[in-house]
């Protein structure tokens, strides 16, 4: 069975999982929502810490919300997230998206936030979506796309950092522009092209606190988490490389004209 090969660039240390549980389903899947109904039996691949997860499972209340995750340690905190809510109608799970363990027509929804840019086989991951999706249902997909990341004022280091953050990501086996590729990688997968709605959408963060706190979490990431050890130990860069682009992305954070917009690419696939 095909099986995931690709490493996670980010992994689950505390400045990744600070932007994680920033995520709702209102900011971070408002594509899907209007197709959403009560009764729906949902699959959240990815689910991470569940934040997501939780909300899907209060907008389909008769139905049941499965949250879907790889790495298996970030899963008690979903937990804990659906409980603090009181969301009863919701389960997790550990598997791997490119072999998924259910039977053919067993969704109304699958979806994937932030995923596909960090598996091995997108298409196949895409196959497997489809697969378990049941007939006249909805493969809903959001990724974002790191080259069209863009931001103001350019601070020195930062364009450092996305070069650099794509060379790791790709030789972790991912594709980190892969909003502009999930309608492709969809048809390849088997999904009729007059079944595919793709969209696009934004995250921005401008004031004063959205500057601190996504600027902050990045300047952690950069020399803290995973990302930062796998940058190092494939010799993508230096500890003291990494050092001077998390300086710069405090330097970009403080700017009173501060300005950085994430663009996704989303689809929404009948089966």
């Amino acid at each position: 069975m095909p099986q995931e090969s690709a490493v996670y660039t980010h992994g689950h240390h505390e400045s990744v999982l600070r932007s994680h549980t920033w995520r709702t389903a209102a900011n971070s899947a408002g594509y899907l929502l209007d197709s959403l109904r009560p009764h729906m039996q949902v699959l959240d691949i990815g689910c991470g810490p569940g934040t997501i997860t939780a909300d899907l499972a209060a907008l389909v209340p008769d139905g049941q919300v499965t949250g879907l995750e790889y790495a298996p340690g970030v899963l008690d905190q979903a937990r804990a997230t659906a409980a603090g809510r009181g969301i009863t109608n919701v389960r997790f799970a550990v598997g791997d998206v490119h072999a998924l363990d259910y039977p053919d027509d067993t969704f109304c929804v699958v979806h994937a936030h932030q995923v596909l840019q960090h598996v091995g086989d997108p298409v196949q991951a895409l196959r497997e979506m489809r697969r378990v999706t049941k007939p006249g249902g909805i493969v809903a997909v959001r990724d974002s796309d790191y080259s069209a990341m863009t931001w103001y004022p350019e601070v020195e280091g930062m364009t450092d950092w996305q070069q650099l953050y794509l060379r790791v990501a790709r030789a972790n086996g991912g594709e980190p522009d892969a909003g502009r590729r999930l309608h492709a990688w969809a048809r390849q997968a088997g999904c009729d092209p007059s079944a595919i709605t793709a969209t696009a959408g934004t995250w921005l963060y401008h004031t004063p606190e959205e500057r601190s706190w996504w600027s902050e979490l990045w300047a952690d990431r950069t020399v803290s988490s995973s990302y930062a050890r796998i940058a190092v130990d494939g010799g993508h860069a230096t500890a003291g490389e990494l050092a001077r682009i998390a300086r710069a992305w405090r330097e970009w954070g403080a700017q009173e004209d501060g300005w950085f917009a994430v663009l996704h690419g989303e689809i929404l696939c009948r089966v």
